[in-house]
């Protein structure tokens, strides 16, 4: 189970007792790893390039095998729906299935035939690339420049990490209206003392815009697109890539945090989502 920055592993604390020992003896458990992305948290920086996606895809199934799990279930959002969109379509004979809130459609495909929400859809997703995504182009052009200031001045890394809390959270004034300012702390802390600000940073160098065009998803796919995140691709999009949709949802709330933002519905839905995924993968 892995998401990307800002979040890490800090915004899944509040779900993986739950997920792990659930309170309702009926619900189903789950063995839960996290791994930290490389130059995030509690990973190790790299020393050397290379480290974009399908390298630590390719990481997480030899992790995976360590641990004694020759096939498991994969689960992401943001970085880590990225990579795992890659271990479902290059791994398909460890990956049983995945969950994501991040599914990713290929390019060039045409807004004919979609609803009118679909459309809208692609045009606030457009409209997050084109107005709102400096923060993604510099760190994958000029990583290590933005990266001296993060690990520098906590009041620069807390704004860094603040700003994309208040504008991709599913709220009208404030991002504390769904998320706790000691999360956000966790969070801020976990970057600073770790000093993981600039190593988290070249993740967009190595890998901002590289996702395969022509990878295909042929395991089973649980979909969810929460209805304020940055990025939001229409079913008949999402399909031309993930070729077994096995559960599609698009939830009242949530932005791009659903973890911390609706955790209850989280939980819920990612069992769900990973029920319908086991069923047809049996």
């Amino acid at each position: 189970m892995t998401h990307g920055w800002p979040g890490s592993i800090a915004e899944f604390v509040n779900v993986v007792d739950e997920l792990a020992d659930p309170e309702d003896a009926a619900a189903p458990a789950f063995h839960v790893v996290v791994p930290s992305l490389p130059g995030f948290g509690y990973s190790d920086r790299p020393a050397t390039t290379g480290w974009g996606t399908e390298k630590i895809a390719a990481a997480w199934v030899e992790l995976m095998g360590r641990l004694g799990y020759t096939e498991f279930l994969a689960r992401g959002g943001d970085w880590g729906g990225n990579i795992t969109t890659v271990l479902g379509g290059r791994f398909p004979a460890h990956v049983l299935g995945i969950h994501t809130t991040f599914a990713e459609a290929p390019p060039g495909l045409t807004t004919d035939g979609l609803t009118a929400v679909e459309r809208r859809w692609t045009e606030e997703t457009r409209d997050f690339w084109r107005n709102h995504a400096a923060y993604a182009k510099q760190q994958a052009t000029r990583p290590q420049t933005i990266g001296y200031s993060l690990v520098d001045s906590p009041v620069g890394l807390l704004a860094w990490i603040l700003d994309k809390f208040a504008e991709w959270s599913d709220t009208e004034d404030s991002p504390f209206e769904t998320i706790s300012r000691d999360s956000v702390l966790d969070n801020v802390t976990l970057y600073w003392l770790t000093r993981t600000g600039a190593s988290s940073a070249r993740i967009y160098y190595e890998s901002h815009n590289s996702l395969d065009p022509e990878l295909r998803v042929d395991v089973p796919s649980a979909i969810s697109v929460y209805p304020r995140d940055i990025e939001k691709y229409p079913r008949p999009w999402a399909q031309e890539r993930y070729r077994q949709i096995v559960r599609w949802r698009s939830p009242e709330a949530g932005g791009h945090f659903p973890s911390l933002e609706v955790p209850e519905y989280f939980v819920k839905d990612l069992r769900e989502g990973l029920a319908a995924v086991l069923a047809a993968h049996r």
